[in-house]
């Protein structure tokens, strides 16, 4: 029961954290905002959910999983409503703020009961399945928006509504569970990122890796809907299907983490990664069909990237320091989901969209010899967790 629960709530608040991704352009010409504001819409959720994942995310120790997940049903919800009202720039800012802080809160409380679940099936047939929550709820998300925007009415309204009956399920998914125990409960204190110093060339290398993975990623889901649309991709279903396409494959390409081993996993996540922010740089001064070639690449390397950075710093730690240090990688994780957003924002104050965009993916391409060479070179670490 807590396996299922758990898994359905990620998915549904990963999903509409990203409902909004192919719906920009629309928001842009609707509301006529700037492209700084638009790149600062986007970088408001993974940047508020730093804060609520280190501030937020140890509450499910405190007050059980179920209330910390009901929080954020509602957070979500608020989020979703925003977006439903939008009839200006503000309404946006803060439903992307509201979604990064529902996300950052329910996704601890999510793990642990998928984590609980999970320890039921001794033969490990559902290892994974938060990571695989996460990442198929991200791509579920602009997919389904996608499409309803584009062969049904309310194109910025009716997704959203959607979305708040699958949070209403949700709600009740999560009120059926067994009351949490309250006398067992710990004390609730933010988790303070620290990385002991043992750990730090393992944590560098796959701090820098999930960096650039989420930075590709980032990239699909902020700006390129609306270099899409100015290159006259009008078809929001076949926007949301090239920005799931990232996320698809991802998923689908994590599960040969293992398989290569965690740094050769790395590696060849970097290298498809490389050639996807290439394949970027080059996009739109070229043919267009490089976009969803340099989707496919990007998913593929985020995967393996993602996949392999986690599980490295995941092996090489004690349940002791587990908090403080998975806080700190996932602050990684959710810079290079914002930051890069942000820089593209104050670029276009002088250059254009395209010109930021392509001069931030070879910055980024720039890093990926760095990633790699603390990969390969830097982790004595590796000895232990391949």
């Amino acid at each position: 029961m807590e396996l299922h629960v758990g898994i359905y709530v990620l998915v549904v608040l990963t999903a509409g954290a990203y409902l909004p991704s192919p719906l920009y352009p629309g928001y842009q010409e609707a509301f006529g905002a700037g492209d700084l504001f638009m790149t600062l819409t986007y970088a408001t959720f993974a940047l508020t959910s730093i804060p609520a994942l280190l501030f937020l995310g140890p509450a499910s120790d405190a007050l059980g999983p179920g209330t910390v997940l009901r929080w954020g049903i509602v957070a979500a919800a608020l989020g979703s409503l925003c977006f439903v009202l939008a009839d200006g720039q503000g309404w946006l800012i803060a439903g992307r703020a509201v979604q990064g802080i529902a996300l950052g809160a329910a996704t601890g409380a999510a793990v642990s009961l998928i984590s609980s679940g999970e320890r039921k099936f001794v033969d490990g047939r559902v290892k994974g399945a938060a990571g695989a929550a996460f990442v198929g709820g991200t791509a579920a998300g602009p997919i389904a928006a996608g499409l309803l925007a584009q062969y049904l009415p309310a194109p910025h309204t009716l997704p959203f509504l959607v979305h708040l009956v699958l949070l209403w399920i949700g709600w009740n998914k999560v009120a059926v569970l067994r009351k949490e125990e309250r006398a067992s409960l710990r004390q609730w204190r933010p988790t303070r990122p620290h990385v002991p110093v043992l750990l730090r060339p393992v944590f560098r290398a796959a701090a820098l890796t999930g960096f650039l993975a989420w930075t590709t990623a980032g990239l699909f889901l902020s700006v390129i809907p609306t270099l899409l649309d100015r290159a006259g991709q009008n078809d929001l279903a076949v926007v949301g299907g090239i920005l799931g396409t990232v996320l698809l494959c991802s998923l689908l390409a994590q599960p040969a983490v293992p398989m290569l081993g965690l740094r050769r996993a790395q590696l060849s996540g970097l290298v498809a990664l490389l050639a996807s922010l290439v394949l970027l740089a080059f996009s739109f001064s070229g043919p267009m069909f490089l976009v969803p070639v340099a989707a496919v690449a990007a998913g593929a390397g985020h995967g393996l990237a993602y996949g392999g950075a986690s599980a490295a710093v995941e092996n090489a730690v004690t349940p002791e320091q587990r908090g403080a240090v998975t806080g700190a990688l996932y602050t990684a994780f959710y810079s290079g989901a914002g930051v890069p957003s942000v820089a593209i924002g104050l670029m276009t104050l002088g250059t254009s969209l395209s010109t930021a965009t392509a001069l931030v993916a070879a910055a980024a391409a720039t890093a990926v010899p760095v990633a790699a060479a603390a990969v390969r070179f830097g982790l004595p670490w590796y000895r232990a967790v391949l």
